[in-house]
């Protein structure tokens, strides 16, 4: 499964996203645009995460953190401005913003490990929630509201803007998995991988291990960043306990371990398999029980696939081709 070629995925994953919008666009399912926004973001944010957690063996719990700075940061552009900037952009100065933040949370906590390291990083999330409830310019704990424009014309051509705002995250979705497989399949790939394995042992062989981990936390930060960017127009919406929000946390690290962490494809797998189900439980059930969901089927798997659903796949495999 790891050895799918990434153009090929590329042109896949863009088909099944335009039959999605052309379904949705003909037979007017507005919900499908935001239930499949919904899960593109999650695949953002579980490969963003995967490229710390999974590849460097580095527990990240600060993911809303750098999801709402993106968000916020948006807000803040909104507001100087005092018009609706390009989304596009808003996505760019997003990813440089958390990315710039996860730059810095890395040099002061990189030196740890661990459950040190996994602490650090909500603590991180903790003090960044508490600035923006006490700053008003962004709304504070009152929240921010965003007026996005019901529709936006493109080459001519006028679309709704949930379908713009879909089509921008299926987008980044394809940058984010394309730009993990290359990562993985890179030399950056394989020195993230020795400090996995261990890292005493790699620094012991000359291998730039501080060096390494800095990157890994700015391309996970400004890629979660980038996937915060367009929610405030995407909800309409924006307050600490939505931006803050413990599902993004949740979501965003049991979506890897469930489909695998050391592929590029298991946060892909974990977060349609997961996300689809909290979708399916938002329309027939409540929202409330997405929480119940995750942390059932994280135990599942953990008991049935320790390895994620890729790693069971591939130890199936390689039991079935054994004489």
């Amino acid at each position: 499964m790891t050895r799918v070629n990434t153009s090929k995925f590329s042109l896949i994953v863009l088909a099944v996203g335009v039959l999605v919008m052309a379904f949705a666009h003909w037979f007017n399912v507005d919900y499908l645009f935001f239930a499949s926004y919904t899960i593109l973001q999650f695949i953002v944010l579980a490969t963003a995460w995967n490229i710390l957690g999974g590849y460097c063996g580095y527990v990240n719990f600060g993911s809303a953190a750098f999801f709402a700075m993106g968000a916020y940061s948006s807000v803040f552009m909104h507001k100087f401005f005092e018009e609706a900037l390009p989304v596009p952009l808003l996505i760019v100065i997003g990813g440089i913003v958390s990315g710039i933040v996860g730059l810095g949370m890395g040099y002061l906590t990189l030196r740890l490990r661990g459950s040190f390291f996994a602490i650090a990083t909500l603590a991180l999330s903790v003090v960044l929630a508490t600035l923006v409830v006490n700053w008003d310019y962004v709304g504070g704990s009152r929240g921010a509201y965003i007026i996005r424009p019901e529709t936006i014309e493109i080459a001519g051509v006028t679309i709704n803007y949930i379908e713009y705002l879909f089509g921008l995250m299926l987008l980044l979705a394809m940058i984010a998995l394309i730009t993990a497989r290359t990562v993985e399949r890179s030399q950056l790939g394989f020195g993230f991988a020795t400090i996995r394995d261990d890292e005493m042992a790699a620094e012991a062989s000359g291998v730039p291990t501080l060096k390494l981990k800095l990157i890994a936390t700015t391309m996970s930060g400004a890629f979660m960043g980038m996937a915060g960017a367009p929610f405030p127009y995407y909800i309409g919406y924006l307050q600490p306990q939505s931006a803050f929000g413990l599902e993004y946390a949740v979501n965003s690290i049991a979506m890897p371990m469930i489909g695998g962490t050391t592929s590029w494809i298991g946060p892909l797998v974990g977060a349609i398999l997961l996300g689809s189900a909290q979708q399916y439980a938002t329309v027939t059930i409540s929202s409330a029980v997405n929480l119940l969901i995750v942390g059932l089927m994280l135990v599942a798997f953990v008991i049935i696939a320790p390895n994620g659903i890729v790693g069971l796949v591939q130890e199936r495999l390689r039991a079935w081709r054994k004489p």
